[in-house]
């Protein structure tokens, strides 16, 4: 039995859909896929059961954690489970296999209760849930080996526990990043507004590149300036200072890869597991300007087309987007 009920979109829908289409194959095998929004197709060997009402509420949520995936596991006589939702299923005593792929309980950086109380929340309370799964469940499966490390360095648990099992990336690279004049001064940042995505970083950087009289290129978001108040303080600043900041929206994907042909990739955020836009970047040959973490070090430990920065320095990022501005 396979559980994601938090999956709807974006790195979590895609991990359920791999999971989803590698046991299509295997004819030797039953699953029941359970689902809250996702439109997953049953299969000879795959049943789907949905719950949209989880998505309702965390006490929904809560709710079903608690008392109906234990019934679900019961009912249907199930051998294992797989959890893709970070933490195992309660009150069973059956083969579980988790897999965490949220890395902010293990980061260095800290949220505070009084700035980003939700993010405090998950960090300092719903992390306990994902340690005890850790602990408790048969098998663990992570996407990186930095997550790997973590998990072992902070919960002193048997390596040989965890299988690393980097997300799969299929993509079709139809335009290969092409180095011209406005390609190199054109900047892309395709992220949310959560805080730890980090925009704040590059507008400080731009003006700084302001003071030096430096307007000449283009940087773009994938926001519209209205998604949190954070953001809009942010977009409110790029108006006021008329700096060169683009806010585009959300883009399809056929779109970001256009712009990765055409642009060097800024990626400023300080908390992931992977971070897919570094891959998918990678794939096309963008330059890429990176947070310096651990999982920009993985992910691009064997790419000749990337320069590292401070997180927490705007100055260090000023200064790459100088250089390449002159270059």
């Amino acid at each position: 039995m396979v559980f994601d009920v938090p999956a709807e979109s974006g790195g979590a829908l895609s991990v359920l859909i791999d999971f989803y289409n590698d046991y299509k194959n295997d004819k030797n095998n039953k699953y029941i896929f359970i689902v809250s929004k996702p439109l997953l197709t049953d299969f000879p060997n795959i049943k789907v059961l949905r719950f949209p009402w989880i998505k309702k509420s965390w006490l929904h949520r809560l709710y079903f954690d608690m008392f109906i995936a234990p019934k679900l596991v019961k009912k249907y006589e199930v051998d294992e489970i797989l959890s893709l939702q970070n933490i195992i299923i309660p009150f069973v005593k059956i083969r579980q296999i988790v897999y965490v792929h949220n890395s902010l309980p293990f980061v260095e950086y800290r949220f505070s209760i009084f700035n980003d109380r939700l993010l405090w929340l998950y960090q300092n309370l719903l992390s306990k849930g994902i340690y005890r799964s850790i602990k408790r469940a048969d098998k663990v499966i992570v996407q990186t080996e930095w997550m790997k490390e973590a998990c072992v360095e902070k919960l002193y648990i048997d390596k040989e526990k965890i299988e690393v099992k980097p997300p799969k990336i299929e993509i079709e690279v139809k335009r290969p990043y092409k180095r011209t004049n406005e390609s190199l001064k054109t900047f892309f940042y395709p992220a949310s507004g959560l805080p730890f995505k980090n925009h704040k970083l590059i507008i400080d950087a731009c003006l700084k590149l302001k003071e030096e009289g430096l307007i000449d290129y283009d940087i773009v978001f994938t926001l519209n300036g209205n998604e949190n108040k954070n953001i809009a303080s942010l977009y409110r600043i790029v108006k006021e200072n008329k700096l060169p900041v683009t806010f585009m929206g959300k883009l399809s994907r056929e779109k970001v890869f256009e712009y990765y042909s055409k642009s060097s990739l800024i990626f400023p955020s300080y908390i992931e597991t992977v971070g897919l836009p570094l891959i998918e970047a990678k794939m096309h040959g963008t330059p890429i300007l990176a947070s310096n973490c651990n999982f920009s070090h993985e992910v691009l430990f064997d790419y000749t087309q990337k320069k590292f920065f401070n997180p927490f320095d705007s100055s260090e990022l000023f200064k790459l987007l100088k250089v390449q501005l002159f270059s």
